[in-house]
């Protein structure tokens, strides 16, 4: 899996790219088929994003979460990117399962 971080009005630093590395990993657990990650971090005024395109096999999954605190908008992120997943996830399998049984009553 490959991150590519951007930063728009925010410094990245070393920090916040381990912490952003660190919660995407999770995702990955629950999911082996993550090509790449783009994450940008943004600030504007007191609002502090971050926004990410995943791709995974079978489509692209969009989540963001605007926060007072970057820290507290990763974590958002990942949670709102975690829940696509897993329903991504539920998605393939069950297409999978359907195709089985309609080819075994055949």
């Amino acid at each position: 899996m490959q991150i590519n971080l951007t930063g728009h009005h925010v410094e990245l630093t070393t920090p916040l790219r381990d912490y952003v590395n660190n919660k995407l990993e999770r995702l990955e657990r629950h999911f082996d088929h993550v090509t790449n990650i783009h994450v940008i971090l943004s600030v504007e005024k007191l609002r502090h994003k971050a926004e990410a395109t995943m791709h995974v096999s079978g489509g692209n999954l969009f989540a963001d979460a605007t926060e007072e605190d970057m820290y507290a908008a990763i974590d958002a992120l990942t949670d709102k990117l975690d829940r696509q997943v897993k329903k991504h996830k539920e998605k393939i399998t069950d297409h999978h399962q359907s195709e089985g049984s309609i080819k075994n009553h055949v």
